[in-house]
């Protein structure tokens, strides 16, 4: 009798957990068709930032503009990703994470390579489509060409920068220069090596040149003209002896795998965003872009440039 009823609760309990069992399983599946679903409604932009908040306020009032043209498409929602490096940037592009991107030309070109993304569209970030880097010293140096800073110190900006890091720095490797990173601005270089150090802000950089901190300093020809980051006093005492070729000022990139029709729609509501008075918002909080345009002969030439350029600096510097 005992034996009977040890077997028939032990039946009720294997009943009991497969009952549990099943019950787990549906609602596990109706989450993960529930999360499929919010996902294929949801416009992920992403960006790669040290300062989120930041970032947020620029990239939410453009991706809202997008998405409330998207509603025929089954895209009713917006999501903004951050990604500390570029590295998880990646990361986030081929799992999935991420379907739009605004960046500059060297990430653009990191991400295409080693996550498959698409540079779909050239970006008028704060109303320009190209740019260059400067080379600048101030009055007195000697320093009238990239030769010429054998032996002297530099300042750039940092190691994510375009024009204040990678552009100067291919240029020097293409001038069969040897470069050595110092500790300090204060640090002398090597006689036979440009020594180079981070000033991270602009106005930092120029600073350091004009009060003979540093020998020279190399950023965007932007930079150079905007008055908070070289002031009118200090360009007086300094000036340009060498600038590089023009670069795409920024990008935007889609991931690997985006649905056609909805990257063909990103593309057709970007490029007509300038002619719509209700874009005008949303343009002036991204970066105070002015319009965007498709990527011709002349953009892709720059983007090789930049292919090039970054090729270079990662196989002679340690990165």
């Amino acid at each position: 009798m005992l034996i009977e009823k040890n077997t028939a609760m032990q039946h009720r309990a294997r009943s009991s957990f497969v009952v549990l069992f099943l019950l787990l399983l549906l609602a596990f599946t109706i989450s993960s068709a529930s999360a499929a679903t919010e996902r294929e409604r949801t416009l992920v932009i992403g960006k790669v930032s040290s300062n989120p908040k930041k970032h947020y306020r620029y990239l939410k009032p453009m991706a809202d503009y997008v998405v409330a043209q998207m509603q025929d498409l089954g895209i009713d929602r917006v999501k903004i990703l951050m990604a500390r490096d570029n590295q998880q940037m990646v990361r986030y592009l081929k799992r999935g994470k991420v379907d739009w991107i605004t960046e500059t030309v060297f990430s653009a070109v990191e991400f295409e390579e080693k996550a498959g993304a698409e540079m779909v569209l050239l970006k008028w970030k704060k109303g320009v489509p190209e740019y260059h880097t400067v080379f600048f010293t101030r009055n007195g140096t000697g320093i009238n060409s990239l030769q010429d800073l054998k032996g002297k110190t530099l300042t750039l900006q940092d190691l994510g920068s375009s024009s204040g890091f990678f552009i100067p720095v291919a240029l020097l490797l293409e001038a069969g220069l040897d470069l050595v990173q110092l500790e300090s601005p204060r640090e002398t270089a090597p006689d036979n090596a440009v020594g180079y150090v981070f000033g991270k802000e602009e106005i930092n950089m120029s600073t350091w040149v004009h009060k003979g901190v540093t020998d020279a300093g190399a950023y965007a020809n932007l930079d150079w003209d905007r008055e908070d980051h070289t002031p009118s006093a200090f360009k007086e005492n300094m000036y340009i002896f060498h600038e590089s070729e023009s670069y795409p000022r920024a990008i935007e990139l889609v991931r690997k795998g985006l649905r056609p029709e909805v990257k063909a729609r990103l593309k057709a509501i970007l490029l007509a965003a300038h002619d719509d008075p209700e874009a005008t918002a949303a343009l002036s909080a991204y970066q105070e872009t002015t319009r965007f345009d498709v990527i011709d002969d002349s953009v892709m030439a720059g983007i090789e440039r930049a292919r090039k350029a970054l090729k270079q600096v990662e196989s002679e510097l340690d990165l």
